[in-house]
C-alpha cells in the first residue's frame, strides 16, 4: 500500500444525531465519559466527529460493539442517513474538489450508482428479491447508464461467475438462494458498475463458518484483482484480521484508536480495544 499518494476518499468531522436534540446536546461531546445518549431528551449522537481517509486499493477495518455507531457511518457514506454536519469527497468524483453530504438527492444518486457499490448484512436490503439474480446486476447498470441488453447480459454472467453462482441459476431470483448465495448475488450487484468504493455491513453476520469463509475469500480475491477500496464494518475481529490493511475501532460514536492492524490487533493501546481484542483470545 503506498501511504503518500492521494486519498481516494476523505471524511471530516461526520456527526450524526438521531432524535431532535435540546439545548443540553446541541453538539456532541468528544468525551468519552461522557456517553452518546442526551439525558434530558433522550437524542442520540451515533457519529461524532469522525475524520479519516481512505486510500486506493486499500480495505478499512471499522470494529466495534452493537451501538458503537459503525453501521450509522457506512449508511451515512452511502447516503442511507443524512448526516447532521461533516464533509465528505471522493477523489474519482470531481476531482475531490466538492462535499458530496451537501450535493442534491439527484446527484447522490448518481455516485451511489457510479462511484459507489454497497453490500448490506441483511440482503434483503441490497437485492430485489424477486428479479432473477442477472435482473438484480442489470438494475444496477441501468442505473449508471448502461443499456445495452446483450453487453448487460455479459455483464452479468461474469460477475456471478466471479462470486461463483452457477450460470444455469443466473435466472432464478435470489429468494431460492441460501444466504450465502444471497450475499455472493449482493457483491456481485454492488460491483457491477466497477466502483472504486466498495462499503461492506456486517456481510458475514448470521452466516454459518463455513459459509463465512467462503464469503471472505472471495472479497479477498475481489480486492486482489480488482483493487476496490473497501470499508469492512464488523464486530467480529477475526473478520477485520483476514481483510483490513487498517482498523478503526468506535465506541460510543467515537473514533477511540485507529492504526494497521497488526498493530492494532497485537497490541492494543486504548482499554477498550484491549478488552476486545482479549474477549477474542
Amino acid at each position: 500500500m503506498v501511504w503518500n499518494e492521494t486519498p481516494l476518499l476523505k471524511v471530516q468531522g461526520l456527526h450524526k444525531q438521531f432524535g431532535a436534540g435540546c439545548v443540553h446536546c446541541h453538539k456532541p461531546s468528544t468525551d468519552e465519559q461522557t456517553g452518546s445518549r442526551c439525558k434530558y431528551c433522550g437524542s442520540i449522537w451515533a457519529c461524532r466527529n469522525l475524520s479519516f481517509d481512505l486510500y486506493p486499493g486499500e480495505i478499512l477495518g471499522v470494529v466495534g460493539e452493537s451501538g458503537s455507531g459503525k453501521s450509522t457511518l457506512v449508511k451515512c457514506l452511502y447516503f442511507d442517513e443524512e448526516v447532521t454536519s461533516g464533509s465528505m469527497s471522493i477523489s474519482s468524483f470531481e476531482e475531490g474538489s466538492t462535499d458530496l453530504f451537501s450535493k442534491s438527492a439527484q446527484q447522490k444518486r448518481y455516485i451511489r450508482n457510479h462511484v459507489m457499490g454497497m453490500v448490506y448484512q441483511n440482503p434483503y436490503l441490497g437485492l430485489r428479491m424477486g428479479f432473477s439474480s442477472s435482473g438484480n446486476i442489470a438494475e444496477k447498470l441501468f442505473a449508471a447508464d448502461h443499456f445495452h441488453v446483450g453487453s448487460i447480459r455479459e455483464r452479468a454472467a461474469d460477475l456471478l461467475q466471479k462470486v461463483e453462482i452457477p450460470l444455469s441459476r443466473m435466472d432464478e431470483p435470489p429468494k431460492n438462494f441460501s444466504g450465502g448465495m444471497q450475499q455472493r448475488v449482493q457483491i456481485s450487484k454492488a460491483l457491477a458498475n466497477n466502483p472504486p468504493l466498495l462499503l461492506l455491513d456486517e456481510v458475514t453476520t448470521g452466516l454459518d463458518l463455513s459459509v463465512q469463509a467462503k464469503v471472505l475469500d472471495l472479497i479477498r480475491n475481489i480486492q486482489h484483482e480488482l483493487q476496490v477500496a473497501m470499508i469492512v464494518v464488523s464486530h467480529d475481529l477475526g473478520v477485520i484480521r483476514m481483510l483490513a490493511d487498517r482498523t478503526m475501532v468506535l465506541r460510543q460514536g467515537l473514533i477511540v484508536e485507529q492504526g494497521l492492524t497488526d498493530q492494532i490487533l497485537e497490541d492494543p493501546q486504548h482499554p477498550y480495544t484491549q478488552l476486545l481484542v482479549h474477549s477474542l483470545l
